[in-house]
């Protein structure tokens, strides 16, 4: 069996490294660029007018959008309320919503929750405050399960009252249409009630828990193509993964190993886990790998 990094100067916690504190740094540096990248291009469309070729560079939010005013984009689980609702979507936001199911199915599905999904900011600043002030955050339990309850209770209310139900509720739609189109006391009120909640009553409360999105996002990851590819032979079951992942019920080695992969279409790709590893047991791969690195363990047991 391999042994740990030799370049581990922390003990039994390589999280605490610095090549792996490097690594984590430096990933999750390039995960907030690209989420202010993008929400910087709605805002600077919206707000300065900035264009390509004559057209808006990228008009609109999450929600809907239009780039250089030809290649529409759509949130699917927002369309499929409308459709829910009786109404009608236009053609150019039936293709905007394909258009995007079809890229995050093919990144991993919540690869939206983790890489693009302004909230994620503030979920994940609750919870270095929560780590650095050593709160708890126990006051509710709940299964995480919920969040597909509340998907569908989202998509039954959208029946029931003729209006895409969650869009009117979203802390993060609340959050980026007033980033966007001008910020109110809406936008702020999501900001601090969500980083309230992941910081003193449920640890990553409202995205692990609770989000319709994200459940929606999960179902789509199911038929990803890019996963965690795991390695059985290479994994020494240290935990250094299970410390830094916001979905920690994901890995499950034992269901890994068998499968070559972590396949639970909850993970957010995220890449925490395989910038800690230091056995380089956990890489991101399309899942046809996955088979692979399960024959290969399986000749190692031999």
């Amino acid at each position: 069996m391999s042994t740990k990094n030799a370049s581990c100067t922390a003990g039994s916690d390589c999280t605490r490294c610095p090549d792996t504190r490097m690594r984590r740094w430096t990933l999750a540096l390039v995960r907030r660029v690209l989420q202010l990248s993008v929400l910087a291009l709605f805002i600077g469309t919206a707000r300065l007018g900035w264009k390509i070729a004559g057209e808006p560079l990228l008009s609109g939010d999450f929600s809907a959008s239009l780039l250089a005013g030809t290649v529409p984009f759509a949130d699917p689980f927002a369309v499929l309320q409308k459709l829910a609702a009786g109404h009608p979507a236009e053609s150019t936001m039936l293709v905007g919503a394909l258009i995007i199911l079809v890229v995050y199915a093919l990144l991993g599905g919540r690869v939206f929750c983790g890489w693009m999904c302004p909230m994620n900011m503030v979920t994940d600043a609750a919870a270095a405050a929560r780590s650095a002030t050593g709160l708890r955050a126990d006051m509710l339990r709940l299964d995480r399960r919920a969040r597909y309850v509340l998907a569908l209770v989202s998509l039954i209310a959208s029946v029931i009252t003729g209006a895409a139900a969650f869009e009117w509720v979203s802390p993060q739609a609340f959050l980026w249409r007033e980033a966007v189109w001008g910020v109110g006391l809406g936008g702020i009120a999501a900001v601090l009630g969500v980083f309230a909640f992941d910081l003193a009553v449920l640890q990553r409360g409202w995205c692990g828990h609770l989000c319709p999105l994200g459940a929606f996002w999960s179902l789509v990851g199911n038929v990803g193509l890019v996963k965690p590819i795991f390695r059985n032979d290479r994994c020494t079951r240290c935990g250094d993964c299970l410390k830094v992942c916001p979905e920690p019920q994901v890995l499950n080695f034992k269901r890994a190993g068998q499968r070559g992969m972590i396949a639970s279409g909850e993970c957010t790709n995220c890449g925490r886990c395989a910038a800690v590893c230091p056995e380089n047991a956990i890489f991101f791969a399309p899942r046809f790998q996955a088979k692979k690195a399960s024959d290969n363990d399986t000749q190692v047991n031999r």
